[in-house]
């Protein structure tokens, strides 16, 4: 049996929850964009950190497994969208392995957000106080980020087992079967207790708890700087009120969302009613992943030395153009140009005391 299916009364038959074609073309599309946005920020991160500014600071750490853990939802995205339009052609294993990415990526990225918000209080709110030498940092970060690694795999763990292909059937004549990919159950008492805590543990350690932690943690980063005399002190608060509206935005309704629909999970319902849940929920996800593209600007390409790291990428991407463009008769002068842009940009980094 699937529990997920429920029968409505609607002209004495079932309801029939399908999307019409124009929302799923419309879903397409900015899934589309979501995925081109996000694998270009995320990638940009991860290779920043590789190959020019290095993990120094436990942030750094937090921040290039962020970048891994929304590059993987965003490399499943255009799998997951591909399916959906061709009925799970993948078959099983690629069903619960996609779906298992989004939760990954959830877990994952929220915790680590979280502990994000928290280095950040310790280096301002309690500044003054010594955590150790660089090195142990880097060594309870890294600890810090494989706890969060495993905790986000476990807590996937029933979305793995439990999802898989399910063929429907249509409610038209003459019609194949359309085959999902979703959370399925053998036995109804079983149905009932995941179909309840899978949202639930989503809800409460994918928004609930960061979103604790995150407006703790803020929060007295804001009474610390407006208590202290920096030129920066403005700029410092405008960019933590956007971290954590940004992250109310995106994930506050799809959670809301989830929530009452998981309430109303054994309760009757009308077919109209319920086509409408499903629509909003949809959106609300749509917007929540939105948040995977968001996550380089706020946490990375914001500060002045990861964007002097970034403009020294586009500069060493042009050079190396450049050298095969035009071959040895501009080498010179593209060597000379090159050398320029990045003694510039390191005379920027020693400069800079502003780090993201």
């Amino acid at each position: 049996m699937d529990p997920n299916q429920t029968d409505y009364d609607e002209d004495d038959g079932l309801c029939n929850l399908s999307p019409n074609p124009l929302d799923i073309i419309t879903q397409t599309y900015i899934h589309s964009i979501i995925c081109a946005f996000g694998l270009i920020g995320n990638t940009l991160v991860i290779v920043t950190y590789i190959f020019y500014k290095r993990t120094k600071t436990m942030t750094d750490v937090y921040l290039f497994s962020v970048a891994v853990a929304d590059l993987i939802f965003v490399v499943a995205l255009p799998f997951i969208i591909y399916n959906e339009q061709h009925s799970w052609l993948m078959g099983s294993f690629a069903c619960k392995l996609l779906r298992s990415a989004y939760s990954i990526n959830l877990y994952s990225g929220m915790l680590l957000l979280a502990c994000i918000s928290g280095d950040r209080y310790i280096a301002i709110v309690q500044a003054r106080r010594s955590f150790g030498s660089r090195s142990s940092t880097l060594i309870y970060s890294r600890l810090i980020c494989s706890v969060v690694w495993v905790s986000a795999v476990a807590l996937t763990l029933p979305t793995f087992i439990y999802t898989d292909r399910f063929e429907e059937q249509n409610l038209e004549a003459n019609k194949t079967e359309t085959v999902t990919c979703q959370l399925y159950f053998d036995e109804n008492e079983m149905a009932k207790l995941m179909k309840l805590l899978v949202p639930s543990f989503q809800m409460a350690i994918g928004f609930l708890l960061p979103l604790l932690v995150m407006v703790f943690c803020y929060s007295s980063i804001v009474c610390t700087l407006q208590r202290a005399q920096s030129s920066q002190r403005h700029k410092a608060v405008r960019v933590v009120l956007a971290v954590v509206a940004v992250f109310i935005v995106c994930h506050l309704p799809y959670n809301v969302t989830l929530l009452n629909l998981t309430l109303s999970l054994f309760k009757e319902r009308s077919c109209e009613e319920e086509k409408i849940k499903l629509k909003i929920l949809s959106i609300s996800r749509s917007i929540a992943y939105l948040h995977c593209c968001l996550n380089p600007i706020l946490y990375a390409f914001i500060g002045v030395k990861f964007r002097s790291h970034f403009r020294q990428i586009m500069l060493d991407l042009w050079c190396f153009s450049k050298k095969y463009i035009y071959a040895a008769r501009s080498s010179h002068v593209t060597s000379d140009v090159c050398l320029s842009g990045r003694a510039s940009s390191d005379a920027s980094n020693n400069a800079s005391s502003f780090s993201a």
